[in-house]
């Protein structure tokens, strides 16, 4: 098995052979050793090379269940370095997550909104939907422009994108407000291709299994919410 690895792979692709060949149970110990010393020199240029640090916006969207969740994981860490926080909720209102109460030990760091009123099959109001959701964006707006909070959280946004409540030409340009160095996380199932295409890391969570759908289970808490 020749160890040189041809011009033509890119990084990706030399690190994704690299890491099939080191499963294969017929290697050496020095021929395992010589090839995660190649995938070490491979990883350790990429970072050399990487661009200086830059605000992110991300999307978390598909079918499956963790978007949220996945999002306020960010905030955490984000609290942890002691930055400033801002979460708004485009949904959830009629009811008050955990999070916010766990969030309330960083009150000095975090501005906490839910700004919907449940469910759209719930509200079955679209005028009353499109006025939260409206509320909702204007309040997210505030704090994308300022240059205070490190990240922003709009929560299942894009379930507001979806159902038209929001233009997303209006979210694209709000976003090109933000300051250079801000991360803005959009989440929520059906985000537009639009806002793919302007994202910098997209998530897409796939629904494989779910107690709910498959076994009646309904939703519990510490774990939807």
């Amino acid at each position: 098995m020749k160890n040189d690895t041809p011009q033509e792979l890119k990084p990706d692709q030399e690190i994704g052979r690299l890491i099939d060949e080191v499963m294969s149970s017929s290697l050496t110990d020095e021929q395992y050793r010589k090839k995660m010393q190649r995938r070490k020199e491979v990883q350790d240029k990429r970072i050399a090379e990487a661009v200086p640090e830059k605000g992110l916006i991300i999307v978390n969207t598909g079918n499956g269940k963790g978007k949220t969740t996945a999002a306020l994981g960010m905030v955490l860490r984000s609290l942890g370095h002691g930055y400033k926080v801002a979460i708004v909720q485009f949904i959830k209102g009629s009811w008050e997550p955990s999070e916010k109460r766990v969030f309330s030990y960083w009150e000095d760091q975090i501005e906490f909104h839910a700004m919907g009123e449940g469910f759209t099959w719930e509200t079955q109001d679209r005028d009353r939907d499109l006025d939260k959701a409206s509320a909702a964006w204007e309040k997210s707006l505030e704090y994308i422009r300022n240059p205070d909070f490190h990240l922003v959280l709009l929560d299942e946004i894009n379930i507001a994108l979806k159902m038209s409540y929001l233009p997303v030409e209006d979210v694209l340009a709000g976003l090109a407000q933000k300051p250079a160095n801000k991360h803005v996380i959009l989440t929520g199932r059906g985000a537009p291709p639009a806002l793919i295409e302007r994202a910098d890391l997209v998530t897409e969570m796939t629904l494989v299994k779910h107690p709910f759908r498959d076994q009646g289970v309904k939703a519990q808490p510490g774990i939807e919410y």
